[in-house]
């Protein structure tokens, strides 16, 4: 069962006001990532203790970065089942984790972070993986 919304309107506003783009349904996924040319972010946002302390600030402390992806992404897990489910299947050969850092080019994932690379980590340390890997491919 979903949280009270108002529980989770500040969360999800923590990646909006940065510019990123909330997807709430299946279809919206699709229309956004399914010809995406480029680089797209996808965050599976969550409600979790290290979404909060470690993935969304590390997000945003990554997109101050010169080099950032041109479709910046998010989902809420445990919030939009479907539109997090599907988000996920473009994820080729992860299983779902929240939270959960993906980045496509092209289409294609190029880069993961699951929880377990998230987890119990600085928000500074996992930024720096997210911009390494914005320097890679964006």
């Amino acid at each position: 069962m979903p949280y009270d919304e108002r529980f989770v309107t500040p969360m999800r506003e923590e990646l909006t006001r940065l510019g990123v783009r909330e997807l709430r349904t299946p279809e919206e996924v699709d229309e956004t990532l399914r010809d995406v040319r480029g680089t797209a972010l996808v965050v599976v946002n969550s409600i979790c203790g290290c979404a909060a302390r470690n993935a969304r600030p590390a997000v945003a402390l990554a997109l101050e970065h010169e080099r950032v992806p041109a479709t910046l992404t998010t989902v809420f897990a445990g919030q939009d089942l479907d539109a997090t489910a599907r988000a996920r299947s473009y994820f080729t050969g992860y299983g779902p984790s929240s939270p959960q850092i993906g980045l496509l080019k092209d289409g294609k994932l190029v880069y993961m972070l699951e929880r377990h690379q998230i987890e119990g980590r600085s928000a500074a340390s996992i930024a720096q993986d997210l911009v390494a890997a914005f320097d890679e491919h964006c």
